[in-house]
């Protein structure tokens, strides 16, 4: 199974460049591209005939992530607990002045900084997919893209994982999920597609210059204190604000929402976070599609 994962990507990648051999004259070194709606309909047509291949690629790298791994899966869970446990530890001794939750906090915190994690892992995934992708970029054709889409797997891959424990604190703390839990998917998938957005031009950048990896592990860690994800949103000024202004606030409260209460407290805030979401992925989509057969070469 092993084998057939690591050589497949390749072999199908090349099935795949007969037909691509004609969609990709939109975007060619010279510049040359068609515009408007057949643009769409030709990077549309390339996702769907890469669907085999960016499956192919996420159990490429979950098998690889945790081969000859000794903890093996319980690395995707280490970081949530710890950091989890660190904080309730402050909360409990008074340390840190957090305000009531409307589930217990552990709870509270251990669902959030799972949501975190999910963004932070495919954000950091996808900016990270061509450069270690290193020759597939430059030597097979095929779309660039599926490169970047399958980087988003694992990271989900992880996510599953911390719902074990995310269940477990649940049931010692007695926390009983309203019935809006159910919707709490279709609340995730926007804060994938931001991710995913985000992605495609971080992953150029990562392309040309290599710090920004770098610099966006350093972004995502002070993100992570200006997110409502292991204290309640704020609500003084000008905290609120900056609460107000983060695109993945109204994402992550929502998720709260639907756990604790089954309503959205601000339906508004969460139509809004979901419509940009889905313009950044597209249009981190069609930037990348323009951009990357001039940056190829940096792989």
């Amino acid at each position: 199974m092993e084998e057939v994962i690591n050589s497949t990507p390749s072999a199908v990648a090349s099935t795949a460049a007969q037909r691509q051999g004609e969609l990709e004259i939109e975007y060619t070194p010279s510049g040359a591209r068609r515009n408007g709606v057949s643009g769409w309909r030709i990077m549309f047509a390339d996702l769907v005939e890469s669907r085999r291949l960016i499956w192919l690629l996420i159990l490429r790298d979950i098998s690889v992530r945790y081969r000859q791994s000794i903890l093996g899966y319980i690395w995707a869970i280490i970081p949530q607990l710890a950091t989890v446990s660190v904080f309730a530890f402050l909360h409990a001794s008074r340390v840190l002045p957090i305000g009531g939750t409307r589930i217990a906090y552990v709870a509270y915190a251990l669902w959030g900084i799972s949501v975190w994690q999910l963004f932070a892992g495919c954000l950091s995934s996808c900016t990270a997919s061509l450069v270690s992708s290193g020759s597939l970029v430059t030597k097979v054709n095929f779309p660039r893209e599926a490169l970047v889409i399958a980087a988003v797997g694992p990271p989900v891959f992880d996510f599953v994982v911390r719902l074990v424990p995310v269940v477990a604190v649940f049931i010692w703390y007695g926390v009983t999920p309203s019935w809006g839990v159910i919707f709490a998917p279709l609340v995730l998938l926007p804060v994938m597609l931001l991710a995913l957005g985000l992605g495609f031009v971080l992953s150029i950048a990562n392309l040309v210059i290599r710090d920004t990896g770098n610099a966006l592990g350093t972004v995502l860690t002070i993100g992570m204190f200006l997110t409502p994800v292991l204290y309640p949103p704020p609500v003084r000024w000008p905290f609120f604000l900056v609460n107000l202004l983060n695109p993945l606030s109204p994402l992550l409260t929502a998720s709260q929402d639907l756990i604790a209460d089954g309503v959205l407290t601000r339906p508004e805030m969460f139509v809004a976070a979901c419509i940009l979401s889905l313009v950044l992925a597209l249009a981190g989509w069609r930037a990348f599609r323009v951009t990357i057969p001039r940056v190829a070469g940096y792989a």
